[in-house]
């Protein structure tokens, strides 16, 4: 145990975010650099060493989340790296992004503030990076396998990383010009910076990973072909369909996707435009979707100098303490406040689109809402509630439907289908093809980050059984555990 009385004597700290009138000036991370380490120590020193760690439970990579805690707090980074390694490929990621459903699971949780574990999690990954902890770790000898991986999201490259040691010749297929998927191109750079990916793709490349990028699988390369080049293929294309809103007036200009809008701001950093074809500035901008990729775009709105940014959610406002039909050590759904949010804008909740209005020109000005309300189980519109908001941009950020299969990768390789848009797998990962296997939300539908990372994972061990009969890679998660999602 870290410290005996440190759970009763240290409160919960967390990372300092600069101030929103500096941030809001650049792309960088929100967080304060290295105002973390001068705390983490005395914070990893709050983990209780449960008897039964229910952090483990939270976790869908199964992290060992003590054991790391115990050596951040005796600051031993070299040995914190290790044991956060030996189940998660890529900490820096899940330490930025991952909603953290471990903490949830915490049991200092049930009444006290639970233990910081994602910040003390990316801490030591940092700290592993500046300290050259972080090396290639290459095959000791090859197994004369290969594998393809469609995708280079995070499920996509935690299996081929773990493939790629197992001694396979892995290449990666990415249809987007850089790899990274989904973290490259849908998070924007202040949640995390690309540096974290570039370094993760360079030790990936030192091991021996070969990547493809600006290659569609179905389109520019078909099935068939990747099948007679390689023994194994591993799905991770992700659940890229974006939910529609079928209203009047959807069909103006302005109106967008939200993940046609966040990657062009993206290339922006990466230095492909010196401005984004669609852009939020002066304009009035409302974001349609509640979630994650919601928040995503408010914060690139008040950074590109939006006139004002609304968020409309269809769903009540969430309570800020945990509700009785979610009991610890569940993921609760709870009201957040993002660093975004703390930027400025409007939240309004219990809403639904009713149409657009739009200009002379064919571009929408203004958007028409009306509140709504559950009654017997469905959700009604309110008489009399209807507004009108000024609009020149909309987004639509309301989840995602199922992989991509107008390119043709589906049928191409003739996979079954289920009946949520996903590519159907057993508890091997492995689809109705033989050779054929599909990891993160290819398989599960929209999910999180951690659980991408863990079926990749899983996903790997399928296919290392598959071309040697036997496997000593780790099997984190089985495809039907659904205990948490989104």
């Amino acid at each position: 145990m870290a410290d005996p009385k440190g759970f009763l004597t240290t409160p919960r700290e967390t990372a300092c975010t600069r101030p929103v009138a500096e941030r809001l000036k650049d792309w960088n991370e929100v967080y304060v650099p290295g105002s973390l380490l001068p705390i983490i120590s005395k914070q990893a020193g709050r983990c209780m060493d449960c008897g039964i760690p229910f952090c483990h439970n939270g976790c869908p990579l199964g992290n060992l989340i003590p054991e790391w805690n115990d050596f951040a707090y005796r600051e031993d980074w070299t040995a914190a790296s290790e044991r956060l390694h030996a189940t998660n490929n890529f900490p820096e990621f899940t330490g930025r992004l991952c909603p953290a459903p471990c903490e949830s699971a915490c049991v200092l949780g049930i009444n006290q503030p639970a233990v910081t574990i994602k910040n003390v999690e990316v801490s030591i990954i940092d700290k592993a990076w500046d300290n050259g902890d972080v090396t290639p770790q290459a095959p000791e000898r090859l197994s004369g396998k290969t594998a393809a991986v469609i995708g280079s999201g995070p499920a996509g490259l935690a299996a081929a990383q773990q493939l790629t040691r197992a001694g396979h010749t892995v290449v990666v297929y990415e249809r987007a010009d850089r790899i990274g998927g989904l973290l490259r191109y849908g998070i924007p750079e202040f949640k995390m910076e690309k540096v974290h990916i570039n370094r993760r793709i360079e030790q990936m490349r030192a091991e021996g990973t070969k990547f493809r990028t600006g290659v569609e699988v179905g389109r520019d390369i078909t099935a068939t072909d990747l099948r007679k080049r390689f023994d194994a293929v591993v799905i991770a294309a992700g659940a890229t369909i974006s939910r529609d809103l079928p209203v009047p007036g959807r069909d103006l200009g302005g109106i967008h996707f939200a993940m046609e809008y966040l990657p062009l701001a993206n290339k922006v950093q990466e230095g492909d435009f010196m401005a984004p074809p669609i852009t939020a500035e002066g304009k009035h901008v409302v974001v349609i979707g509640g979630g994650d990729t919601g928040a995503d775009c408010v914060g690139t709105a008040h950074r590109q100098g939006a006139a004002s940014v609304t968020q409309l959610e269809i769903m009540p406002r969430p309570s800020e303490d945990r509700p009785t039909g979610q009991p610890w050590p569940t993921f609760p759904m709870l009201y957040k406040v993002t660093s975004a949010h703390e930027e400025g804008g409007e939240r309004i909740y219990s809403v639904s689109t009713t149409h657009f209005e739009g200009d002379e020109d064919g571009n929408v000005q203004a958007l028409h809402l009306v509140e709504v309300a559950f009654e017997d189980g469905k959700l009604v519109q309110k008489p009399g509630t209807e507004r009108v908001l000024p609009a020149q941009l909309v987004t639509l950020a309301m989840g995602f439907t199922g992989t991509d299969q107008e390119n043709g990768l589906t049928a191409q390789f003739g996979l079954a289908m289920d009946a949520r848009g996903n590519i159907e797998r057993d508890a091997s990962y492995a689809t109705n093809v033989d050779g054929v296997f599909v990891a993160g939300d290819a398989g599960r539908g929209q999910s999180l980050i951690v659980w991408a990372i863990a079926e990749g994972r899983s996903a790997a061990r399928g296919v290392d059984r598959f071309l040697t009969g036997t496997s000593a890679l780790p099997y984190p998660v089985k495809p039907t555990d659904r205990s948490i999602t989104v």
